[in-house]
């Protein structure tokens, strides 16, 4: 259910149990156990708790910059995530941990040379292979072809080791973010461009259907780290998407939050695999391969190291992933960010 850092960065402390509380449909939020009250320091659960940030704030927690999971107050660290539930309830969850500051820079600092070892030799790789189709030498079919599967794997390949670098960091809490103040438009708009040609290949519609009379809020994020999250959910839906279905971005305005959909018209999904949409190591195992698993799970890391949240709905109809992000307050000031496609 939740993820510890190797290599014994993060430990749990003293073996303790983990701190669990329900939160259903419709009633009362329910203790399991006592834990929860202990790392938290509470006496008694508040009144009124809908989400695990409302836990979390009520308790003085705040969310570590760059993570998903990790919060602190005080130096004190606790790992902390919800889980959607198959009958609509929410499960929340809390576990302490041990922070070893050096010894997660050390980590973050191997990753960042494995990383630039590895993307390097593969844009090397990339580089050849594009300069040799550039035209100006006549190649023979088979050789073209050999070419533009080196290139496309290569680009697979680097897309690959970024999304594994970044999501073995934000295990760290130490996911980069460079927030500013954007409108949400570009980032949808770049995204659904940079998975059209995909879906064309599919034969799938790809619409980005806003409303002309609707306002687009404006958020405070890493507009890479967002767009990077919205194609993530397209290239899910798009996997599972059948010749001649739709799949449409859309907004949704619940101030003070936003929420981007992604949702695909046709087959929905099964309730197995809607639970499983962002559980990466449960997914891979299943599916025997890591890629897309990764790719959505680092969406999912990204989102909440914004302080938003991710989910999955399933109907009749089709089925929907989304995000949710805080809009921006009507007095903060900044410029929109420019997006490249």
């Amino acid at each position: 259910m939740w993820n510890v850092a190797s290599e014994g960065e993060l430990k749990a402390g003293d073996m303790a149990a983990p701190g669990l509380l329900l939160l259903p449909r419709g009633g009362s939020p329910r203790l399991l156990g006592h834990s929860l009250l202990r790392q938290l320091d509470l006496e008694a659960l508040p009144s009124r708790v809908g989400s695990l940030p409302e836990l979390m704030a009520v308790a003085g927690f705040q969310r570590r910059a760059g993570s998903g999971s990790l919060w602190e107050r005080d130096g004190q660290v606790l790992m902390a995530g919800e889980e959607a539930l198959e009958d609509g309830a929410l499960l929340l969850w809390t576990s302490p941990l041990a922070w070893d500051e050096a010894g997660v820079r050390r980590r973050v600092r191997y990753l960042s040379m494995a990383s630039h070892d590895l993307r390097g030799s593969l844009a090397n790789v990339r580089s050849y292979a594009a300069l040799l189709l550039n035209g100006r030498v006549p190649l023979e079919p088979k050789v073209q072809r050999g070419l533009e599967t080196i290139l496309r794997n290569a680009d697979r390949s680097l897309a690959f080791s970024q999304d594994f670098f970044d999501a073995s960091r934000a295990d760290l809490g130490s996911l980069p973010c460079e927030q500013e103040r954007q409108s949400l438009l570009p980032l949808l708009d770049a995204a659904v461009e940079r998975q059209r040609a995909a879906a064309s290949a599919a034969q799938v519609a790809l619409v980005l259907g806003l409303n002309p009379e609707q306002a687009v809020p404006e958020v405070i994020v890493d507009g890479a780290r967002i767009q990077h999250a919205v194609e993530s959910f397209i290239q899910y839906q798009l996997a599972r998407a059948q010749p001649g279905e739709v799949i449409r971005l859309g907004i949704r305005d619940f101030a003070p939050r936003v929420r981007v959909e992604v949702r695909r018209d046709g087959a929905p999904l099964t309730d197995e695999d809607a639970a499983a949409v962002f559980q990466r190591e449960e997914r891979a195992f299943r599916e025997k391969r890591l890629e897309d698993p990764l790719r959505v799970y680092l969406a999912r890391q990204e989102v909440e190291a914004h302080g938003g949240s991710v989910g999955v709905e399933s109907d009749r109809g089709g089925s929907t992933l989304f995000l949710t992000l805080a809009q921006a307050p009507v007095a903060a000031l900044g410029s929109p960010a420019t997006m490249q496609a």
